[in-house]
């Protein structure tokens, strides 16, 4: 059975899943993909990651600043289309156009909903310090994440792993769970489950004031706060007025005031938290590379006793 199918998504996290459905067989119809934007020093227009794949496949790429535009409802509406597959698209979707394919449209969404509903599930689950994630297919609604669930697949997230790696793993796990969610669509096999919104949390963008590390906190909640957020705002906190980024950690029992540089070696620097201490294995000062804690301390030496602080205003040794 042969079903025309949409694609609609943006980042690197939805690639898999259109490969996936080209591998099969299953080419789009057409994908739908956000407006090139500026990036880099340069601001030089890019495309979306899965507007790179379409084209290489010879798939018609539309890129509407609205999905709301009646026009591009139309345009949707003239496509004809299946079944709509969402993974990762930055908008959402209206009812008018929910309801234009016979079969549905179909999200794969990072987490195990009810629960992590909203637009940065897998950051939001390492800082929470979650054990377990997953990846949920649905049929959409118009809700934010709320439609009926159709297949889950879990798995365990390391106590050290950051989203980096959990991203590329959830978004193979995704492509593969959007495959069988199709296949069993197919075969009439499939039974919606309704959410129970009473298990659910929100996992909001995130800001860049998120990143920043309050030192009066668990050692242990701070390195899931480094794990969760190493891509963007970056886990930062002040040293002598200079915002510090800090990339990896990992847990120690030391005590102290916290925020103070317990010890610096090549291991890395050993900072007091409330509860424990936490030991920056890599980290990178305003201006200056990123560098490993050895490389680091080369350079800035006589930091044990200094203090790291959340207010650039304080500078204490």
């Amino acid at each position: 059975m042969s079903w025309r199918i949409i694609f609609m998504g943006t980042p690197d996290f939805a690639c898999p899943t259109l490969q996936t459905l080209i591998n099969r067989g299953e080419k789009p119809i057409a994908v739908i993909t956000q407006p090139d934007r500026p990036k880099g020093r340069g601001q030089k227009l890019m495309p979306p990651p899965v507007k790179e794949i379409a084209l290489q496949h010879d798939i018609p790429v539309y890129q509407p600043l609205k999905v709301r535009d009646p026009a591009f409802i139309e345009v949707i509406r003239d496509l004809q289309p299946d079944l709509i597959v969402v993974i990762a698209f930055g908008q959402i979707l209206p009812k008018v156009l929910l309801d234009i394919p016979p079969q549905g449209c179909v999200n794969v969404h990072a987490s195990l909903l009810p629960r992590y509903r909203g637009a940065a599930p897998l950051n939001w689950c390492i800082i929470n310090g979650e054990a377990e994630t997953g990846v949920t297919t649905m049929l959409m609604d118009p809700g934010l994440d709320t439609g009926p669930m159709l297949l889950k697949r879990a798995t365990i997230i390391d106590e050290n792993e950051n989203i980096i790696s959990l991203h590329d793993r959830m978004a193979t796990m995704g492509a593969e769970l959007l495959a069988e969610t199709v296949d069993g669509l197919k075969a009439g096999r499939l039974t919606p489950e309704q959410q129970d919104d009473k298990q659910t949390c929100y996992a909001p963008l995130l800001k860049k004031e998120d990143g920043l590390i309050n030192w009066y906190r668990d050692a242990r909640a701070i390195h899931n706060q480094v794990r969760g957020m190493v891509v963007w705002p970056g886990a930062y906190t002040f040293l002598q007025g200079q915002p510090l980024k800090i990339f990896r950690t990992r847990v120690a029992q030391g005590t102290g005031l916290p925020g103070s540089v317990l010890r610096a070696s090549r291991e890395g620097l050993e900072i007091a938290c409330l509860s424990g201490s936490l030991v920056i294995e890599e980290l990178q000062l305003a201006g200056k590379k990123r560098l490993d804690a050895a490389s680091f301390l080369a350079g800035f030496p006589g930091l044990e006793g200094m203090l790291l602080t959340s207010n650039p205003e304080t500078h204490i040794s």
